[in-house]
């Protein structure tokens, strides 16, 4: 992050703050039209779109609002609604890790906890555990208990750094295994729960695979725009400073631990909503889906997409489903693991910044063999 945006967002608080300066004005002054701000807001909203957007996103929407009709059930369902929802739970790893600087192994803790909630809440095919309460007000309770518990997640690490953070994070991800594991009374232990499938709305059944691939293209986009929104605002310029330098950060009147730990809860607000879908997708939850290969594939699919920008997860999702379901084709099943891991290394190994990283190289334009000649040697 540049000094220039640092100045930006602190110069944006200290005009906020400041006290406003009486302005004298000859003559009365005109009265607004009373819905005069709505049109000047939604002209913003619509003018900072226009800035950002580009020919490419808008083709890359189009492709995937068209992308189930032009393919087999099978691809829609367990190929794009299958990646998008697991890019969702890693896109909120992506914002801690990428903009806060905070690696967190729990964010399937955080994924699984809404699950367990969508299928204790409401109905399953346990309906001795399960309330079978409206599956909204499942969803609404299902939420906020996510975000608390990502809140707890992340006032307990955000004191830490670097490989005490993963550690801490790891430990809380693997106690809530085993408490789901040996527990019957509340979670089933280790049979969890069947058949919690997405509910039928307006006629329309959101467990079949056209309408929960635009369920989950719905959420993915909300989620990633709002990544981009928020990295954008002050409040995550402050975060990137406090990912860089947080001494600096705290000398300047900015209190780390709060924005860390709000960090830590709109993570786990995207996190819980991508957990609603997982469990929607598989019909079911139970303590292998939250397991430690659970933890660690996220952070797998995270930088195998990229840490520096938000579509960077989905990419890592979509390469890591795809090697899920079509490696066993070359190879045994019992070594899935160890082809994921061989990507991982090549990956990590010759690009940093994970497959986007590799894509910018190769659409980067080279130089012509004079100019490459004349940069090797110098002005």
């Amino acid at each position: 992050m540049s000094a220039a945006d640092w100045r930006k967002a602190m110069n944006a608080g200290a005009t906020s703050q400041a006290w406003p300066r009486p302005v004298r004005v000859a003559g009365p002054i005109p009265a607004r039209p009373p819905g005069d701000a709505e049109p000047a807001a939604a002209s913003a909203g619509l003018a900072w779109i226009a800035r950002r957007l580009h020919p490419a996103h808008v083709v890359v929407l189009a492709a995937l609002v068209v992308y189930p009709w032009v393919v087999s059930p099978f691809f829609t369902f367990q190929i794009g609604a299958q990646s998008l929802a697991l890019g969702l739970i890693a896109l909120s790893l992506t914002f801690l890790a990428g903009y806060g600087g905070m690696v967190s192994l729990a964010q399937m803790t955080v994924a699984g906890i809404a699950g367990y909630a969508v299928a204790i809440f409401g109905a399953s095919g346990t309906p001795q555990v399960s309330l079978g309460w409206p599956w909204w007000l499942a969803v609404l309770l299902a939420l906020p208990i996510a975000v608390i518990a990502a809140i707890v997640i992340g006032w307990l690490s955000v004191r830490t750094e670097g490989i005490y953070t993963i550690m801490i994070t790891l430990a809380i991800g693997v106690a809530f295994y085993y408490l789901v594991l040996q527990n019957y009374a509340v979670f089933n232990g280790f049979q969890g729960f069947q058949r919690v499938l997405a509910p039928a709305v307006l006629g329309v059944t959101w467990g079949h695979a056209t309408p929960f691939y635009y369920l989950t293209l719905f959420w993915a986009l909300a989620g990633y725009l709002a990544v981009i929104w928020v990295v954008r605002a002050p409040f995550g310029i402050a975060l990137q400073g406090i990912r860089d330098n947080p001494r600096r950060m705290a000398s300047l009147g900015f209190h780390v631990t709060a924005h860390r730990v709000a960090a830590y809860a709109l993570a786990g607000a995207i996190a819980a909503v991508g957990g609603v879908l997982m469990v929607w997708y598989n019909g079911l939850i139970s303590p292998g889906s939250i397991g430690t290969t659970a933890l660690i594939n996220v952070l797998i699919v995270s930088v195998l997409g990229g840490l520096r920008h938000p579509i960077g997860p989905f990419v890592g999702a979509l390469a890591f489903v795809l090697l899920q379901n079509f490696a066993i084709d070359l190879f045994d099943r019992e070594r899935f693991n160890l082809v994921i891991g061989t990507v991982f290394l090549v990956v990590v190994l010759f690009s940093p910044d994970g497959l986007l990283g590799w894509w910018s190289r190769l659409a980067a334009p080279r130089p012509v063999g004079g100019a490459r000649a004349r940069s090797r040697r110098g002005p």
